[in-house]
């Protein structure tokens, strides 16, 4: 049986560790040749390494994906080894932890350059290619802070919200000319990202205890359940998928 991706090519941003690199390993699995654009070039060789040692396809590529050369130069680079781009799963991301009122303009600058402007320059630079192959998906790590804020975390919040309507707005653009987008969006996840979110949380006094969180989401995630959601919005299987948000949380935003 052909892999739910047999025969596409995907970039993978931040794709070299926590759901990133179960992304990067689970749609290499699945038949994708797969880039890992990833500023942690270590990490992204040993994903890479990982994934080629199962009998896949792979290459790291470091690049700052909020930096405009670099997101086009690791996209060249991906065409170069491996040909058109037909799926973009725009993971990459980080967070800031910290009162609303101590935090700085650059961090505000910082964490949208990170977020959200990583998110503008990679769907730019693949979208042309995209359209001329006759389509593509493209998949955006929004979260559960998109929509449910939570003490601290105002910039990281406004940044998902940010990642929301990207994920809608570029699928109404573009959805006559055979390209989906969609937006993935995890709860509390069993990551490095995750448990530094959750540890920096309680030390500002917020109740992300592991009571709290089962209360909130029955437990925490693991970053395989997140990647195999992604999975399912990347292929054909979510055809007629489009501008949608799945939440990756269960249940906490059902509350």
């Amino acid at each position: 049986m052909a892999g739910r991706l047999e025969g596409k090519v995907a970039i993978i941003s931040g794709g070299a560790t926590g759901m990133g690199g179960a992304a990067s390993k689970l749609f290499a699995a699945e038949g994708a040749k797969v880039a890992i654009v990833d500023r942690n070039k270590a990490a992204a060789d040993e994903t890479a390494a990982a994934i080629v040692a199962a009998g896949g396809e792979a290459v790291a590529i470091a690049a700052d994906v909020s930096d405009e050369a670099q997101v086009e130069a690791a996209v060249r680079a991906t065409n170069e080894r491996f040909g058109t781009v037909t799926t973009l799963f725009n993971h990459a991301g980080t967070i800031v932890i910290k009162p609303f009122l101590d935090t700085t303009l650059e961090e505000w600058e910082m964490l949208h350059a990170v977020n959200v402007r990583s998110m503008f320059l990679m769907t730019r630079a693949v979208l042309p290619q995209m359209i001329a192959n006759g389509g593509g998906a493209i998949v955006c790590t929004s979260s559960i802070s998109a929509v449910a804020a939570t003490p601290m975390e105002v910039l990281y919040d406004t940044t998902k919200g940010a990642c929301h309507m990207f994920a809608r707005a570029i699928a109404v653009e573009f959805r006559d000319q055979n390209i989906r987008c969609n937006a993935v969006c995890p709860g509390f996840i069993r990551t490095p990202h995750g448990l530094r979110e959750v540890a920096e949380l309680q030390a500002a006094g917020v109740d992300v205890s592991d009571a709290a969180i089962a209360a909130q989401q029955g437990r925490i995630g693991e970053p395989e359940e997140v990647a195999k959601a992604a999975l399912f919005l990347a292929s054909d299987e979510a055809s007629f998928v489009n501008g949608a948000h799945l939440f990756v949380d269960n249940g906490f935003t059902a509350m």
